[in-house]
Parts: structure tokens; C-alpha cells; sequence
């Protein structure tokens, strides 16, 4: 008997599995043209954010042309926090990411909301293209415009400001505005786009919310305060929470096509650091060693905004 229960069990085991492995076959068979164009974006986050994580061991090892690499433990780490540059960088980074927080991320919230409220579908459509085109522009060629627009010589913001009594102001070589401009050119080319998210989640409230609050004697405000913003919540922890933790980040690309000479001390930030230290003086280990650490902070900040998130608004990432 204790034979016959034994043979029995496998044979059972592989009964039951045999419906669980046609239930793939026939949902691959079916899905198969999804699973082919979600391939190539999957293949990209496997090859750039999977497969570097293995090499963040480079922090902890002294590079070798030839290998195997030695391992020195925190020592890459000491030699960075012990850096004035390494706090000067990241002081640049906490208060261009402060800022950027403060006066980026509520702006297309604002957006959403006022694109909600415009009742003709034309007009709201030609708004919506002109407000997400710089979207797909470059920071090269985002760069060159606010540049011309900006230069002290002939400038157009620069004339206006003379027209008025203004004396003209070099906003891209002044350490007390460049800061500033990061701030507006990250307005003026994320606004727009970002907002289509918050749009998404205003046009998925269920619309007798707001035929009971007409009932109820609300006004347009009225109804934006306590119908659309709640209803839009979830979306805004989500995202912010996901903005803390590119905190560290403050966007490479943006900083590095708006950096010069002059205003370089003011708008360095860590990843312009991490990319100064990896590839023009080819300390490998040390640039691991800053990138781990902003991960590791972001990783934290992530953690930390979402428990909080999740006691304020009981809304989270996960």
C-alpha cells in the first residue's frame, strides 16, 4: 500500500501540471504578437539596468587592465567621502533636485486641471500639441534655444528687459540664475507631456461625482477641490514617489549641454561627477562608487516616501 501511494503521487503531480502548462501554451499561442513588441523593451532594461548591477562590484575592487580585478573593500568609498569636490557636487544635486521638485513637479498637475476644463475638444487638442512638442526635442537643441533666447547681447528676453529700464543680465554664465534656468527649461519641456498622465487619471473619475456635486450646489472650484484632486491622488504619490528617487539624478543630460566654465561650480551634480570621474580620468571604481551611492540613497528615498505616502493618503507603490 505504502508502494502504491508512492508511484501514485508523481503520477498525480503530473496530471495536475499538465492543464497548468496547456494554459501557457495556448496563452503564449494567443498573446504572442503582445510578448513580441513588449520584447524589445524588455530586452532594453535587461541589458542597460540588469545586467550593470553585477558590475557595481567595481566599487569595491581596484581595476586592473588585466584581470581578475583586486578586492579593496570601502576603500574607493573613503576616498570619496573624503573628496571636498564629492560635497560640493552633492550639494549642487540636493538643491537643483530641491528645486526642481518644489517648482517642476506641481506644474503639470496645474496643467492637467486647466486642460480639463476647457470644454472645446478643438482647441484643447491644438493646446495639447503645441504644449507636448518640446517633449521630443533634445536638450542639445533645447539648450541652443534657451541660449540664443538668454544671450546678453541680442537675446530676446534680454531686449525686453532693456525696453523696460532693465540692465541686460548673462543668465547662462550667472551663478545666481542658471540654477533657474534649469528649473524653466525642465517646465518648458516636461510640463506638457507629464500632464498627460494626470489627464488620464482626471478623465477615469466616475462622472456622477460631479453630478452630485452640482446637485449639492458646487461651482467649478468646488468640484476641482474635492472631486478631481482626490480623485487624481493615487496618481500624484505615485509619481512622486517614483521623482524621489531619481532625486540624486537632477538629469545628466539637461546639466551637461547647459554647463560652461563660469557656471560649472554652481550646476556640477553627481552624475556629471560620476561621468568626469569614468570616463576623462578613467577612475572606474571611483565613478561605481558615486553611482552606487546615489542608487542606494534613491533606493532609501523611494522606501521612505512610500511608507509615508502610505500613512498620509493610504496610497503607495506597491
Amino acid at each position: 500500500m505504502a508502494r502504491m501511494g508512492t508511484s501514485s503521487a508523481p503520477a498525480a503531480s503530473s496530471v495536475g501540471n499538465v492543464p497548468k502548462f496547456r494554459r501557457l501554451q495556448n496563452g503564449a499561442r494567443r498573446w504572442w504578437p503582445y510578448y513580441v513588441m513588449m520584447a524589445p523593451g524588455l530586452l532594453f532594461f535587461v541589458v542597460w539596468h540588469y545586467f550593470p548591477i553585477w558590475e557595481a562590484k567595481m566599487a569595491f575592487e581596484q581595476v586592473r587592465i588585466i584581470p581578475p580585478n583586486i578586492w579593496v573593500g570601502l576603500k574607493h568609498f573613503q576616498t570619496l567621502f573624503a573628496s571636498p569636490v564629492f560635497y560640493s557636487v552633492l550639494v549642487n544635486t540636493l538643491i537643483i533636485s530641491a528645486m526642481k521638485i518644489v517648482f517642476v513637479f506641481p506644474v503639470p498637475i496645474l496643467v492637467a486641471l486647466l486642460l480639463n476644463e476647457i470644454r472645446s475638444g478643438k482647441l484643447r487638442g491644438a493646446i495639447q500639441s503645441a504644449i507636448y512638442l518640446p517633449h521630443f526635442l533634445s536638450w542639445v537643441v533645447i539648450a541652443g534655444v534657451f541660449i540664443a533666447l538668454l544671450s546678453p547681447t541680442d537675446g530676446a528676453v534680454n531686449q525686453i528687459q532693456q525696453a523696460l529700464g532693465f540692465e541686460p543680465i548673462s543668465y547662462m554664465t550667472n551663478t545666481g540664475t542658471i540654477r533657474w534656468v534649469l528649473v524653466v527649461s525642465e517646465i518648458w519641456r516636461s510640463a506638457g507631456w507629464d500632464s498627460l498622465l494626470y489627464l488620464a487619471a482626471i478623465f477615469a473619475i466616475d462622472q456622477q461625482l460631479y453630478e452630485a456635486a452640482e446637485m449639492d450646489g458646487a461651482n467649478r472650484w468646488q468640484k476641482i477641490w474635492h472631486v478631481t484632486i482626490p480623485g487624481i491622488v493615487p496618481t500624484i504619490a505615485t509619481l512622486f514617489i517614483l521623482n524621489m528617487g531619481m532625486f540624486l539624478s537632477a538629469d545628466l543630460n539637461q546639466v551637461i549641454n547647459m554647463q560652461n566654465d563660469v557656471n560649472a561650480s554652481t550646476i556640477d551634480i553627481l552624475d556629471t561627477y560620476v561621468y568626469r570621474m569614468g570616463l576623462s580620468t578613467g577612475e572606474y571604481a571611483l565613478a561605481t562608487a558615486a553611482g552606487l551611492f546615489k542608487a542606494v540613497i534613491g533606493m532609501i528615498l523611494v522606501v521612505a516616501s512610500h511608507l509615508v505616502s502610505k500613512r498620509l493618503t493610504g496610497k503607495g507603490v506597491w
